[in-house]
């Protein structure tokens, strides 16, 4: 009977070494291809050539094909003459064979040929085999193309047939299975009319497919099984006796009511490690059932990918007898402290951009669920274990998860959220060469601050001014003096009340907010919208003391009214296009001029340029105009300082 044990939390290298040296002669077998099919694909085996190539001699040139020995001699003060009617000279095209008994080719540019063409005149002489491609001059038969375990690339397949390799022997695929459970989950088809309560799409599974595939996997996902013990287990066995090489459970790992997948495994085989020192990712389950290697991941997708990424992308690379690659990695200095929890060893998603001589990094929000921070995300930085986090301004290692050069053409915005942005961002990435549009959210004086703390390119900023109704000149002349802030307009939108479809609670106005049994949801404290809040209660004369929600509070506009659909906030202040996007109503309240904030150092650079090229075209101006609420009346004209 095999040892069943069940291993309390173990750090990322302990569970990496104790699942691979479980595995560490598993190999997925060896098949037979076509080389035209086998691009991406691991050698099982060396690889030599059936024949040389080129398989005869060849002109490199169009031009004469001559014996060498026969143009010494020749020069612009004793031209020779060859004969070409005799055949002491040949005219000859690039490719062609070289005819017998000659041994170097004439370019056509250095031949003056006689009138009736029978000869020809030479003002230099060629040596032997000179415009000559010799018999195997680029593979010679028998010669070693590929040694065994090399994944072969598009160029390599043209050197397999140019070799005379028809076929090879290489590694299978490991036939990856993935198992989604759940009783929570759906399939989205064309035919679902919207999300049933209490459900979710099920889109893990299409996401570790694609990781295991790009990994060189042949991979089968399975139909969504319902949370029961029983049928998970029979799921499981029937998938290990058709074949696979690897199973992969998603989720039930953790240690909930419904997360059989440790009592499965632990049932069937061996739990070598449950539960991993990292984050996200720390119910992970590495196992062995049936000899081969079983995974069961968390259900949340960003800890899902993170624990694909360290145990199941590198097993899969050592099955087909791959080295492992490593992440490029760029040293960046930290735009916010990045707090952390010792013993923990985090993978915080980043943005990071070049600004002057150095990267800076951005961190993104936190959260295992948090997918789009990994779609917005092109580095990530990792928190060791032993320490609690990193201050802002830190110099740190940031592993790369885009090429370098789109990091550094990446444009940092960071303050206020709005909507325009992420058109920008679409328009931005249209162009050649693509410059990518990272905002991060962090309020209109967040922004101000970045600026002055050398961290972003440029920001985006609505701050009103209570004393003269200005917006934004005031706070630059205080925080940003000396910076030569340049302010280009880039909309007028209108603020207001986000209220539900039909507006039950009847809100016209500021005083609605200290109803009975009313909830408000708020922006941060540092935004121009609760600068605008605030501005408000004091004209009226009111206090923010009985507004029941004022203290909670969201980032962005689409985040006020996402709490306003699902009922968690009666109403939020935001802007009408994030009512218009998710269906809700709105009540105007004010319009306002929102700008882009830009340092004079960065006003001339392409990037900069570039926006403001697209903010000005009709095009663009039409499409901000389309999403409702916005004014594009002063779109890219520049906002003189007082």
């Amino acid at each position: 009977m095999q040892r069943k044990i069940y291993l309390h939390m173990q750090s990322r290298q302990e569970a990496q070494e104790r699942f691979w040296s479980r595995f560490a002669v598993v190999t997925t077998g060896e098949e037979i291809v076509f080389s035209r099919q086998a691009c991406g694909r691991v050698t099982a085996g060396p690889v030599s050539a059936k024949y040389s190539s080129p398989s005869f001699h060849s002109a490199a040139m169009d031009g004469l094909a001559v014996r060498a020995e026969e143009t010494f001699g020749a020069s612009d003060e004793h031209p020779l003459t060859l004969h070409i009617d005799t055949g002491q000279a040949v005219m000859i095209n690039t490719g062609y064979p070289l005819p017998e008994g000659k041994n170097a080719v004439i370019m056509i540019e250095q031949v003056l040929l006689g009138g009736d063409g029978r000869e020809a005149l030479i003002r230099a002489p060629v040596y032997p085999w000179q415009h000559v491609r010799k018999v195997g001059e680029d593979i010679v038969a028998t010669e070693l193309l590929f040694p065994t375990g090399h994944q072969l690339q598009p160029s390599d397949i043209g050197a397999l047939l140019t070799g005379g390799c028809a076929t090879l022997r290489v590694r299978k695929k490991p036939r990856v299975v993935i198992i989604p459970t759940g009783n929570e989950l759906v399939e989205l088809k064309e035919d679902l009319e919207g999300i049933p309560a209490g459900k979710i799409i099920e889109s893990n599974s299409a996401v570790l497919a694609c990781m295991a595939e790009e990994a060189g996997a042949e991979v089968q996902v399975s139909p969504i099984v319902a949370d029961d013990f029983e049928t998970i287990k029979a799921h499981l066995l029937t998938i290990l006796d058709a074949g696979a090489d690897l199973v992969i459970i998603n989720a039930g790992s953790s240690a909930g009511s419904a997360d059989y997948t440790v009592r499965i495994v632990e049932e069937l085989g061996e739990v070598l490690v449950h539960g991993v020192t990292i984050m996200p990712g720390k119910p992970t389950i590495l196992a062995a059932v049936q000899d081969k290697p079983v995974v069961g991941l968390p259900g949340y997708p960003v800890s899902a990918i993170i624990a694909m990424e360290q145990f199941v992308v590198p097993l899969l690379a050592r099955m087909q007898g791959l080295t492992v690659s490593q992440p490029q990695t760029v040293t960046a200095q930290l735009a916010k402290d990045v707090p952390s929890s010792a013993g923990i060893e985090e993978f915080r998603r980043m943005v990071l951009g070049r600004i002057g001589e150095q990267f800076v990094a951005v961190p993104l929000k936190k959260g295992a669920g948090a997918i789009t921070t990994l779609t917005k995300a092109n580095g990530m930085f990792r928190i060791p274990a032993a320490f609690e986090g990193e201050k802002q301004g830190r110099m740190v290692a940031i592993e790369l998860l885009a090429p370098q050069a789109e990091v550094e053409r990446t444009i940092l915005c960071t303050g206020s959220h709005d909507l325009t942005l992420d058109l920008l961002n679409d328009y931005l990435r249209r162009q050649d060469p693509a410059y990518p549009l990272a905002s991060t959210h962090v309020g209109s004086l967040g922004g101000i601050m970045a600026i002055k703390e050398g961290m972003c390119h440029l920001a985006g900023s609505h701050l009103l001014d209570p004393a003269d109704g200005s917006y934004n000149t005031s706070y630059i002349r205080k925080y940003l003096p000396g910076k030569g802030i340049r302010i280009i307009t880039l909309v007028h939108r209108e603020q207001g009340f986000i209220v539900p479809k039909g507006n039950p609670r009847k809100i016209s106005g500021i005083h609605d907010l200290f109803a009975d049994n009313f909830t408000f949801i708020n922006r941060q404290a540092g935004s121009g919208t609760r600068v605008l809040l605030d501005y408000e209660l004091s004209r009226h004369g009111l206090t923010a003391d009985g507004i029941a929600g004022y203290n909670q509070d969201e980032y962005t506009h689409m985040a006020v009214a996402v709490a306003v659909l699902s009922g968690k906030a009666d109403t939020g202040l935001g802007i009408k296009s994030a009512a218009n996007a998710l269906g809700l109503d709105f009540v105007p309240l004010v319009e306002e001029r929102y700008d882009l904030l830009i340092p004079g150092d960065f006003f001339e650079t392409p990037m900069i340029q570039a926006i403001l090229q697209i903010i000005n075209t009709a095009s663009f101006q039409q499409t901000v105009e389309q999403l409702g609420g916005y004014s594009t009346r002063d779109t890219g004209k520049e906002v003189l300082m007082p």
